[in-house]
């Protein structure tokens, strides 16, 4: 598989915001989302070849406790289901942000699974794997990155199709960064009484957000 970056830094979304953690970035996206702010591993040539125990190797070097493997997309790498199984093995608390277009299943049961579900303001609507949303559980994130009030909107009618808030109880409205009006975000959360928590990405408030490695 191919390591694009690896990095310790404060969690700067989910329900786990806050956290140190470390990351393994893996190279390689299936998608290629309008505001995608990781544009330098979409590439399946990104990063460097590394094999799954060297990849473990960097994450027991670390004292933290929480990984998060992302991307790019890494459910589009292959060993990524063996890596997670060997970073829990390692007694690791394993997070894995994927873009919802691909199988979760693949997964061990342990793994908290992030899963980006995309809406219109992506392009990338017409790629979501919805039975994704039907094998849930109650660890599960859902995010909804929110470019337009269209978006909300949609993100609202998903919400209540699938009955998502009966999965978990983590449902996240992450606003583009500076694309949308985040009072009006807000209110509308408030206003319609969603059980969903607005997301700031906090990364991007603590360095540039155009800095890599945080």
């Amino acid at each position: 598989m191919r390591l694009v970056e690896s990095f310790e830094s404060i969690q700067g979304e989910s329900t786990y915001a806050g956290r140190p953690c470390f990351f393994l970035r893996l190279a390689g996206c299936n998608l290629a989302c309008s505001y995608c702010d990781t544009k330098y591993a979409q590439s399946f040539a990104a990063g460097r070849e590394i094999s799954v125990d060297d990849a473990v190797a960097l994450a027991a070097a670390s004292r933290i406790p929480l990984v998060e493997v992302t991307g790019g997309e890494p459910l589009a790498t292959a060993e990524t289901p063996e890596l997670c199984e060997k970073l829990l093995a390692l007694g690791r608390e394993v997070l894995i942000e994927t873009n919802g277009a691909c199988d979760l299943t693949l997964l061990p049961p342990a793994v908290v699974r992030i899963v980006d579900v995309k809406l219109p303001s992506s392009g990338m609507f017409e790629r979501n794997l919805w039975d994704n949303l039907g094998i849930l559980n109650a660890r599960d994130e859902v995010k909804f990155v929110v470019g337009t009030f269209e978006d909300y909107e949609c993100a609202v009618r998903i919400i209540d199709r699938y009955a998502l808030s009966r999965k978990t109880k983590n449902i996240l409205f992450s606003p583009v960064w500076g694309k949308i009006d985040l009072q009006e975000l807000a209110h509308r959360i408030v206003a319609d009484a969603l059980p969903a928590r607005l997301q700031l990405q906090m990364h991007k408030m603590i360095w540039p957000p155009e800095q890599r490695g945080v």
